[in-house]
């Protein structure tokens, strides 16, 4: 049956890759004993969502330009581009920029991949992109090596796009060199903890917090008068909740409480510690998420610049390569890149902007107008000239080239 394929180069499917939730248990997507980890319900976490949200909107709002690389190595930003306006502008006529850019970075830290339909023009530069859902997409790598995509449209209707037709964002490549695995299920036991905990505490928030206990009689009654008994409790504790919790006893009955508190079993302790876990999972700083319990003021600004460097640059640059890799030709490459511009991040406050600009202009190597572009003001005449500082000359021409 595989003959005729073979001799007309019909393209096969070798594996495919799904991300179904309903899955997960088939394919191994347990958390330990503790049940299974839903993408949905594990991204729902209040930390993990406060994760996820500094982490895609920081990286949608930062600037993602389109250069050209100039004769002398520098740059040039290619805004006259078509791909320029898309990555920068809209990525499409119903959705911008920021909101494109913010669902990828969303679906790659939950499902581990990120998909996007590519449009281009007759020219064949890219002019729009459409996010696709990563449940409705399944990869098949084809015979010949090259990758192939099925679409689901929901209703129950494919359609199948070329590997030059999507844009493929993974989070951590997979062990089958094809699809990129999903933080949540890399952290699984963790999640799975935190979501154990989530719902322990929504029952005893349920119950209102109410203690269990046994009533403790001085002698054997029978089973008619216990169960008016604790029927009657029942009534008083669990009927209304803004019942007050005073009870009389008499008869020598006696109340003991078999359920410790919260503070007893350190189980708000052991929250923070799963927060803490989650928020190490997606290399997030814990102030930067609101978890200031050891904050101070120089660990908070530290730990800021700690997000920049450790966890949105290497995303910046995942994000970028793989930009480049799928919009780009490789002719146009070898002329254009796209790079995020993360200086805004790492410029601190006025007053260390302030002393980095008057280094920089009093050293020579950055000029007015270089300076009032970073801060968004318009240029100055005379703005692009560099000073030369009058006690700075070359070696061995000491006085200044007075002598010549």
């Amino acid at each position: 049956m595989k003959l005729f394929p073979r001799l007309f180069g019909r393209e096969t499917r070798n594996e495919v890759k799904t991300s179904d939730p309903s899955l997960a248990e088939f394919m191994g997507y347990r958390g330990g004993n503790l049940g299974v980890v839903d993408q949905n319900r594990a991204s729902g976490l209040a930390v993990a969502q406060a994760c996820i949200s500094v982490i895609s909107q920081n990286l949608a709002a930062m600037p993602l330009n389109v250069y050209l690389r100039s004769e002398k190595g520098g740059r040039d930003r290619a805004s006259a581009h078509p791909l320029h306006a898309c990555l920068h502008d809209r990525f499409n006529p119903q959705m911008t920029a920021f909101e494109g850019r913010e669902f990828l970075i969303v679906s790659l830290l939950t499902a581990g991949n990120a998909f996007a339909r590519i449009d281009t023009n007759a020219r064949g530069q890219v002019i729009a992109l459409h996010p696709l859902h990563p449940a409705m997409v399944t990869v098949e790598r084809l015979e010949n090596g090259r990758l192939r995509y099925r679409v689901s449209n929901g209703k129950g209707q494919s359609k199948v796009l070329l590997q030059e037709e999507i844009l493929h964002l993974r989070y951590r490549l997979g062990p089958d060199g094809i699809m990129g695995a999903s933080p949540i299920q890399l952290a699984r036991e963790t999640f799975s903890l935190a979501l154990t905990q989530q719902e322990q505490a929504a029952r005893q928030a349920g119950k209102a917090f109410r203690t269990e206990g046994a009533l403790v009689f001085p002698q054997s009654i029978g089973g008619d008068k216990k169960n008016e008994a604790l029927g009657k409790l029942r009534d008083r504790i669990e009927g209304d909740v803004n019942t007050s919790g005073i009870l009389v006893l008499d008869g020598g009955m006696e109340w003991k409480s078999l359920s410790l508190s919260s503070k007893d079993a350190e189980f708000l302790e052991s929250r923070k510690l799963s927060n803490m876990d989650v928020a190490r999972t997606y290399s997030v700083p814990p102030t930067v998420i609101g978890i200031t319990d050891n904050a101070t003021y120089s660990n908070v600004d530290g730990e800021s610049r700690a997000l920049v460097v450790r966890c949105l640059a290497p995303m910046a640059r995942r994000v970028e390569q793989a930009l480049n890799s799928a919009l780009l030709t490789t002719e146009s490459r070898k002329k254009l890149f796209i790079e995020h511009d993360l200086a805004g991040l790492l410029r601190g406050d006025l007053k260390a902007r302030y002393d980095a600009y008057r280094i920089g202009r009093d050293g020579g190597w950055l000029s007015s107008n270089e300076i009032r572009a970073w801060e968004n003001l318009s240029d100055i005449e005379n703005g692009d000239e560099y000073l030369s500082p009058l006690n700075m000359a070359e070696l061995g021409n000491r006085d200044g080239g007075k002598n010549e």
